[in-house]
């Protein structure tokens, strides 16, 4: 992860930016006959309420590392390798409205605050940035970490905390109204994804070591861990009933753990394969839940965006469009049938699923 470094400084800000956006099409969607045949572009059905069934959004400079959208789906933030962060609108005619800068270096993760008038970020500047989505303005930077800071999230429920994982070997809690964390958890190794389980008090970590640790903020501590990847963890994605587990790796596949307080002694549910990883690029990959826990979306080296059934397994989209790695996928919270993806290529897509 050592190529997703430094730059110059710049002051927060929220600069107009032009419409930037490569061409849509008009009049088809992404389909999938079969994992065999691979994806197919045919007229069907239109499914959402997207301007167009496919649109690339163009205007980072570097790599996209991460791209999230807002709780009501109708923004979208990406952070790259160029230390921006572009705001876009879901709807209408996609306008990029705004630019955020202030990182020194590449933009890793990103996560909006529960009332989606906050942005959180995480940077290879070693900091934490918060932001005022409106204004662009740098409300709080949270300095502590020694290293990389790959991860970032923000707990669903009760006060608003951020949790970060570096690659100081450490994980953080933070209080986004204060500059310093409230406490550090520290690991042997390079923590490269985290996640808020159940209330806050339960937080899930991996990194290079292959192991996810399950921590107990009570008891600070480790708790039980699931053992099971061969190599290094680079996502993890809690489901909105807060029951399940996702994980990404470079092993290239995807995990699925059942996180609740009885399960069995054996906690993993299915593996998902189709994804890989990249034995150059060492990109952190992510793959996340659907609002309804029923698929599992990831990104993948070979250029594709992977849909799966969480139940079956089965490859439900293996979606092409993207000219280089995709780093990071998400479901819309507010259309399950529209997608978003970042890549290495320097574009974001946007798109429905396709009824075919």
């Amino acid at each position: 992860m050592s190529d997703k470094r430094k730059g110059v400084s710049e002051v927060g800000q929220l600069t107009p930016s032009k419409r930037q956006r490569g061409t849509a099409a008009t009049s088809v969607a992404v389909v999938n006959t079969s994992v065999a045949q691979g994806p197919l572009i045919q007229a069907v059905q239109r499914s959402s309420n997207l301007q167009a069934p496919i649109i690339q959004l163009s205007g980072h400079t570097g790599e996209v590392y991460a791209c999230r959208f807002d709780n009501t789906g109708e923004i979208i933030a990406s952070g790259s390798q160029d230390r921006t962060i572009l705001l876009w609108n879901t709807y209408g005619a996609n306008e990029n409205f705004g630019v955020i800068k202030g990182h020194k270096g590449a933009v890793l993760d990103l996560a909006f605050s529960r009332d989606s008038r906050g942005l959180y970020s995480a940077s290879s500047d070693a900091t934490l940035g918060v932001w005022d989505v409106d204004s662009g303005v740098r409300i709080r930077k949270h300095v502590g970490h020694e290293d990389i800071v790959n991860s970032i999230d923000r707990v669903r429920r009760g006060p608003e905390l951020l949790l970060s994982g570096s690659d100081d070997g450490s994980i953080a809690l933070w209080d986004p109204r204060t500059k310093h964390a409230v406490e550090y958890m520290e690991t042997d190794f390079p923590v490269l994804a985290v996640a808020f389980g159940e209330g806050g008090n339960q937080v899930f970590s991996a990194g290079i070591d292959e192991e996810i640790k399950v921590w107990d903020l009570r008891q600070r501590g480790v708790v039980y861990t699931l053992p099971g990847h061969a190599d290094a963890v680079t996502s993890l994605n809690v489901s909105e009933d807060m029951q399940y587990l996702v994980s990404h790796s470079m092993d290239n596949i995807v995990r699925n753990w059942d996180i609740r307080t009885f399960a069995p002694e054996s906690r993993l549910i299915k593996v998902y394969g189709g994804a890989p990883a990249s034995d150059v690029e060492k990109n952190l990959l992510r793959a996340s839940f659907s609002a309804d826990g029923l698929q599992i979306i990831a990104g993948s080296a070979d250029r594709t965006v992977v849909i799966w059934d969480t139940l079956t397994g089965k490859i439900l989209y293996k979606l092409p469009g993207h000219t280089g790695s995709v780093n990071d996928a998400r479901f819309s919270p507010l259309e399950p049938n529209v997608i978003l993806s970042g890549s290495t290529d320097r574009t974001l897509m946007l798109g429905e699923l396709g009824k075919g």
